[in-house]
């Protein structure tokens, strides 16, 4: 097959032989394709029996797309690079769609041990490591034996499995390891397993059907995500604990509005695409 990718928010590089004619050239959506995407021109590129294909919508490198020619047998397939769609989710996850600063998930977790910086890096990685790992066993899962089996109804109980034998190991390495910070973590290392975003990861692979790559991505991106909301959150709250703060906001009140200026700040990252 020949290869063709988008190198442009209008242009499609094509090798092969492709008709001058754009009337012969159809380009469409995978997901949509009956609606297909005017040509505006096609003229020859820079390498030798290759083209420059023009649109008059633009187009995302994150998109499936297909593209046929009149008298040529074999269609284009056009499809995101696998480096830059994993690139892509993993700062989707953990900027863009942040789970804690615009989704508002793992709260508990996360008030919890930010209270300083060792902890807060503590629980980031372990977190991460079970949300990876969890993600990526859920997925295994999911894709062969629930769906097969049609057992779509046990996802949550399957999940939960899953994610409470981690981090029953997680506390059981950590206890012989690092005692203390073990201790620090407290109640919050085994509420792990009923976490919002340990559970959503999952369950968005599950429905949204995603592939290998994708659920990895998903799931990195996530737990890079919520350990760097616990890193900054900490950072905040040890200078917070310096300043003069009126008593009525001491504690939980003022944890409650860094928060939602973090949040504010992420808010700027909404709508971007990595191209």
């Amino acid at each position: 097959m020949a290869d063709a990718k988008v190198v442009s928010p209008n242009q499609i590089q094509v090798e092969g032989p492709l008709p001058a004619d754009v009337g012969a050239i159809r380009l469409v959506r995978s997901a949509d394709a009956d609606i297909p995407l005017a040509v505006t021109s096609v003229k020859p590129g820079e390498k030798a029996d290759s083209f420059l294909l023009t649109t008059a919508e633009t187009l995302s490198k994150q998109d499936h797309y297909l593209l046929t020619a009149k008298g040529v047998a074999q269609p284009w397939e056009i499809a995101p690079s696998p480096l830059g769609l994993l690139i892509s989710l993993i700062i989707g996850s953990a900027l863009i769609n942040n789970f804690v600063f615009t989704r508002y998930l793992g709260l508990c977790v996360f008030f919890g041990v930010s209270k300083s910086k060792d902890t807060a890096i503590g629980m980031g990685v372990t977190f991460t490591i079970v949300g990876l790992l969890s993600g990526m066993l859920s997925w295994a899962l999911n894709t062969l034996a629930l769906v097969p089996l049609k057992l779509g109804f046990m996802q949550i109980i399957a999940f939960i499995g899953i994610v409470a034998c981690l981090v029953q190991a997680v506390d059981l390495i950590l206890k012989k390891v690092n005692p203390v910070l073990h201790k620090k973590f407290g109640i919050y290392l085994v509420l792990i397993t009923t976490n919002c975003i340990i559970l959503a990861v999952p369950l968005l692979n599950a429905t949204s059907g995603a592939t290998l790559l994708q659920a990895f991505g998903l799931s990195l991106g996530a737990g890079l995500g919520f350990a760097l909301a616990l890193f900054l959150m900490s950072c905040a709250i040890e200078k917070v604990a310096m300043a003069p703060v009126p008593i009525v906001f001491k504690g939980l009140p003022i944890a409650f509005i860094i928060a939602g200026l973090f949040a504010l700040s992420f808010l700027g990252f909404s709508g971007l695409k990595v191209a």
